[in-house]
Parts: C-alpha cells; structure tokens; sequence
C-alpha cells in the first residue's frame, strides 16, 4: 500500500462522475448542435462540480464529449485517464441502453451487482447519467430514448493493475462511484473490491476463500489448497474490512495468511495492519515466548528487537514454536470478529525466503472450526 503524504489531500472525482458529466455534454450537443467547453453536474450529495471537457465531436448521428479524470491527490490508477461517453439517439421507447466501448470492462461471472454480459458500469453511476439524460431530456422535449457508449483511454491495461480480472470483469476497467467523489486514501475502492470479491466466490458455489496480506503469501496460500482465483480475496492490509462483510455473507472455509508480523498484529487484536495504523507489541511476543518456555535472556531480546523476524529468528532457532503461536492466537481474534458465523478458520504464517526471487515458506499454522 502507498504511503499516504503529509498535509491537506485534494479531493478528486469518481470515473463514475466523469461519465455522468460527459453524458451531459454530449447529449445536450447531440439535441442543440452546440458544443461546449466544460459542463457542470450535480452529485449525489449536492455538491456541483465544473469540469472542462479534453474532447467534443458531434457528427451526423452521434456526439462524444470527454473528460479527463482527476483523482485529486488519491494514488487512483484512473487518474489522467480519458474518460468519453457518445451518445446517439435509440429506439423509441428503449430508454437508457448503457454499452461498454474501448477500455470498460464486460460482466462475465456471477455474483456482482450487474448481470453477466453487461458493461462493468455501476449501478450508482447508472443512476446518474440516467437522471442527466432525464433533466435533457425535459429540457429540449427529447424523448431520452439513447444509446450510451462509455469508454476509457487505455483501460484495458489499467484494468490489469485492479482487481477486475479475479471479479470476471473482462475487456476494460469498471465505471465506479457512489458520491463521485474521491477521497484521497481512504481505502474505500480497495474494501468496496474485497466485499465483490466475496461476492463472487459464494455466486460461483466457493466453498473454501482465502485472504491474505500481500503477494508471496497469496502464491503460497494458492498453491498450497490449489484454490482458483475466484476463491482468492485481495485483502492486503483490511483484515476488518473483510471479516465485517464476511460475517453477513459466510462461506464454510477461509484462510487468512500472511508474514509474520502482519499476523502478530492480528494475533495482537489489530484489524488494520498497515504499519501507520497498528504496530506490534514486542512486549506481548516476549510474554508469547516465555509462555513457551523461553529463558529470560531470549525474552529480553524479544523486548528490544527492532522487527518482528528478527524475534522469529531468535524463536526457530531456540526450537519454539511462536509461528503457531500466533497462528493460534490469530485464529481466536478471526473468531470473535466473526462471532456465530459456522466458518472453519485457518491461519497460515508465511516467511519469505532470501534469493533473488521472493518465495514463502509456511512456518507456522493453526485452525479453529466452528
């Protein structure tokens, strides 16, 4: 995770808010034959924003209009991305009819808000653009009978850097927002994928789901139960943020696997383990140890070291089991957080290994069944 910097953060806007500002700009050009510089929306929350269009183009037929997405100071992989939307007139009494174009992606598993086949555009930025065509719609006497086709500059590599080739969202990126607009690092897009990821998984019949903390514990955890990338959640850091909307949508197995010290944090009672937020207790571990029959010179060392895998050295190579320790201990925090939920808990502790390719090696686990 991307470190957040110091000082006041601008605030961006959603893709989900471009489009919706786009379709504006288009649709009242395709009524009016006028083309504009910039055009202004109203987000769901009341606030108007302005933005200037990148592109207009009005043919026999159709009108584009784009805009360049701002993501303000949110490490967003949207940002600078070309966000355009043309419009031509559809067939009486059609509606709204939304198409994916170049760089949106294609719905193509079950279990998200959108069925299979349709274009990755949410249903909140669906609702926007449809009140926009609305509002042009009684303004000019046009019937807002439109075809909408939204799409992004370079999204299908984009789409390569986000979680929508694991949900089935193929072809593209997903149009997305619920405020349009974006808070600078607030993680909301990273949880919001976490509660589709489960989403997914219980939609395509997974009955074991794994999260874990970062790349070489996912290849591990894997590789080691051979789980699909369905079954696979992208948790990073949010260990809270996917047992709260696991607890409401269960499934029989999940694996939580991770380093070392990100799951001495879990064990520790922390369900945020990025190391802004939550720290490890090396006085816990020392207390840890000496339950494991630790002499006190290990014990203060523990109490001194200045990381995590530096004391699970000092642990292997006293012969103590503190990996599966804390495995345990992870798996009575898990536990708790999930309260009555009847899912089978296990915890895998993953050490990376030195050489020139980073590898993990299970060095500790723990299970708790319901």
């Amino acid at each position: 995770m991307i470190d957040k910097p110091s000082g006041a953060l601008r605030r961006g806007w959603t893709t989900g808010a471009c489009a919706t500002a786009a379709t504006k700009a288009a649709l009242t050009s395709l009524i009016t034959g006028d083309l504009s510089n910039s055009v202004s929306i109203i987000l769901p929350k009341g606030e108007q924003p302005e933005f200037a269009l990148s592109h207009t183009e009005l043919g026999t037929d159709f009108s584009t209009a784009a805009i360049i997405k701002d993501a303000g100071d949110d490490p967003d992989v949207t940002h600078g991305a070309e966000i355009s939307v043309t419009v031509r007139n559809g067939i009486p009494g059609s509606g709204v009819v939304f198409k994916a174009g170049s760089g949106v992606g294609t719905v193509t598993k079950a279990g998200l808000a959108l069925e299979i086949g349709e274009p990755a555009i949410n249903p909140v930025p669906r609702q926007m653009m449809c009140a926009v065509v609305s509002e042009i719609a009684e303004t000019f006497n046009h019937s807002g009978d439109i075809v909408l086709t939204i799409s992004v500059s370079g999204g299908e590599e984009l789409a390569k850097k986000t979680w929508n080739p694991r949900l089935g969202i193929l072809g593209g990126i997903s149009i997305l927002g619920t405020t349009g607009i974006v808070i600078p690092y607030s993680c909301s897009a990273w949880i919001h994928s976490i509660h589709r990821g489960i989403d997914v998984a219980r939609a395509n019949g997974m009955q074991h789901v794994a999260g874990c903390t970062g790349s070489t514990s996912e290849k591990l955890v894997q590789n080691h139960y051979r789980l699909p990338d369905e079954a696979m959640l992208d948790m990073g850091d949010f260990v809270g943020g996917l047992l709260n909307y696991f607890r409401k949508h269960p499934l029989p197995k999940l694996t939580i696997g991770g380093g070392f010290g990100k799951l001495t944090k879990l064990a520790q009672g922390h369900l945020d383990l990025h190391s802004g937020r939550s720290q490890v207790d090396f006085l816990q571990l020392a207390e840890q140890l000496k339950r494991l029959g630790a002499n006190e010179k290990l014990c203060e060392k523990t109490k001194t070291a200045n990381t995590a895998n530096e004391v699970l050295k000092l642990a292997q190579n006293a012969g103590l089991p503190l990996a599966d320790r804390i495995a345990e201990q992870a798996c009575i925090v898990v536990r708790k957080a999930l309260r009555k939920t009847e899912t089978q808990i296990n915890i895998l502790v993953i050490s990376r290994t030195s050489g020139a390719k980073l590898q993990g090696e299970l060095v500790g686990e723990a299970e708790n069944n319901a």
